[in-house]
């Protein structure tokens, strides 16, 4: 009896199989987002969707909920209780003294417009993202234009309920 070989994850795979780990510890129902940066196939911080320190979480006392106009002139609502995965990742660097210079990030969601120019800021050069996000088209082209490679593993923008 013959066994299959086993193949193991390549690391963008892996990778994204740990962010969606990660991500069961977000505290927004909204967008249990994660993302993990990584230089030299080693992950050097990560983030999740979640209050800053010290002030409610969604789960515990609800959304905190804010219309936005979006680029096509549409309003959606938006939580803005918690902190964006990105944003957490980029955080924890600093609190560590960890440089995230020349990094990737492993993301759910494409970067919004604000976590693009802080990706930009920080030296990052690679964004893989499961999905788009649905006003993102704008930050694509603004990490298109500072060099950042973006790769996505479905060519979809994921939506909220």
């Amino acid at each position: 009896m013959s066994e299959e070989k086993y193949i193991r994850p390549s690391w963008d795979e892996y990778f994204l199989e740990v962010m969606h780990s990660l991500a069961k510890r977000a505290t927004c129902p909204r967008g249990r987002t994660a993302c993990i940066i990584v230089k030299d196939n080693q992950i050097v911080v990560s983030g999740y969707v979640g209050s800053p320190p010290g002030l409610p979480h969604c789960d515990d006392v609800g959304h905190l909920m804010k219309k936005m106009v979006n680029e096509d002139g549409s309003i959606s609502e938006h939580c803005v209780r918690t902190i964006h995965a990105e944003q957490n990742a980029i955080c924890q660097a600093a609190k560590r003294g960890v440089s995230i210079e020349g990094g990737t990030i492993y993301c759910k969601l494409a970067p919004c417009r604000t976590c693009a120019m802080l990706l930009i800021a920080c030296g990052i050069k690679r964004v893989v993202a499961e999905y788009k996000y649905h006003s993102g088209s704008e930050a694509e082209e603004m990490m298109k234009q500072a060099g950042i490679q973006i790769d996505y593993v479905h060519d979809e923008v994921l939506t909220y309920k």
